[in-house]
């Protein structure tokens, strides 16, 4: 809380120097302004009608450059956050680009027990910045496209249990990142009863102060799965539309704008977002062309190849029909989710709520759609 108190003093007392300075300009000291290879004094108070165009620029430029410090020593501030969780925040280091990041052989003998306990290199993960970028490998089509201003707000809610603080603040960081501010009405974080002391208040402490009033943590009082644990979110969700992922995900720009107009088309939309992969040794992005979903013999969800009709069109940014769905990635209308009743809070079993959603939705006279324009 202290840390909190001194950002917000900070402010204050920034914004106080700016209104001041824009005033000490105005009224009461005169400004230096050049003309060819002389300088002369306009004074505000006494020669208002002679204030140039090149003087007003002049308090602007000074303005913003003052706005621009204050917005330097708030992210020291901020950064500082991270810091103190041993978390790197900017857009370079390691893993920058996607490209694979490495440790030294030092790092790697300390990283062989946490790449065991969590399945993936979460030592690695603490060395790549919260805020890194990965490439953009949407269609050249799709980074051509416009929106309306009008779309509808999506709440983002990501599921975890005992994953690793870094995974999740990564996620958090690229949605906030790259979704635009007026489109993201909320994050909410889903802690289904973790054991992990990092997960407890060092994460609910750094959310609150890195993104007040944004970011939402909703605690279950018990292990409920994967299912009751997205239930939960759904209803902890104020937008009218509510996306669901997996707490190690990593968003590219323009992912919204695609999903979020498809929805406000139809409502009853399951709108499910390609996905690359992250591998988990070296946190590599790896692209995976645009596909459709659909069932093995066994049931199991899987990729399969878009229907003929859409790579006749040849348009890679159409949307692509598909008949089964992925329950790790998809966004839906709010209300219509509640309407088709959810998932079964009873389904346990991994990988049944890729048939349930998929057959509920079909039965209202929908198709599940993989979205194109959406990484």
């Amino acid at each position: 809380m202290a840390s909190l108190r001194r950002v917000k003093v900070l402010l204050v007392l920034n914004l106080i120097a700016v209104a001041g300075f824009v005033l000490f300009l105005a009224k009461c000291r005169p400004i230096t302004t050049k003309s060819g290879d002389s300088y002369h004094d306009i004074h505000p108070r006494a020669e208002v009608a002679n204030l140039t165009a090149h003087g007003i620029s002049s308090i602007q430029d000074a303005v913003l450059k003052r706005l621009s410090l204050l917005e330097d020593i708030v992210y020291r501030q901020l950064n500082g956050l991270s810091k103190s969780l041993g978390l790197i925040e900017g857009y370079g280091g390691r893993g920058k680009g996607g490209l694979p990041a490495t440790l030294s052989p030092e790092e790697e003998e300390k990283a062989k027990g946490p790449h065991e306990k969590y399945g993936y290199n979460s030592y690695l993960s603490e060395k790549i910045s919260l805020d890194r970028s990965i490439p953009d490998y949407r269609p050249t089509k799709c980074k051509e496209l416009k929106y309306g201003k009008d779309l509808p707000q999506i709440s983002i809610i990501f599921i975890f249990v005992n994953e690793a603080l870094s995974v999740i603040l990564r996620s958090v960081h690229s949605a906030v990142n790259h979704t635009p501010a007026p489109l993201l009405k909320e994050i909410i974080l889903v802690d289904d009863n973790s054991d992990e002391e990092e997960l407890k208040a060092p994460l609910e402490e750094y959310v609150n102060k890195r993104y007040p009033g944004l970011v939402k943590v909703v605690r279950n009082q018990k292990r409920e799965g994967l299912i009751r644990a997205r239930i939960e979110g759904w209803k902890a969700a104020t937008g009218q539309v509510t996306g669901f992922f997996d707490a190690h995900v990593e968003f590219t720009a323009g992912w919204a704008e695609p999903v979020l107009s498809r929805i406000q088309e139809n409502r009853k939309r399951v709108i499910l977002p390609s996905i690359d992969n992250i591998k988990q040794d070296n946190f590599e992005v790896q692209r995976y062309e645009n596909s459709a979903h659909g069932y093995s013999w066994e049931l199991w969800c899987m990729y399969i190849s878009p229907p003929k009709d859409w790579w006749d069109a040849g348009d890679p940014s159409l949307p692509i029909r598909t008949p089964a769905m992925i329950g790790c990635s998809f966004v839906v209308n709010r209300k219509f989710f509640g309407e088709i009743g959810l998932l079964d809070p009873g389904m346990d079993v991994y990988g049944g709520e890729n048939i349930e959603l998929g057959i509920k939705v079909g039965a209202t006279g929908q198709q599940n759609v993989t979205s194109g324009c959406s990484q």
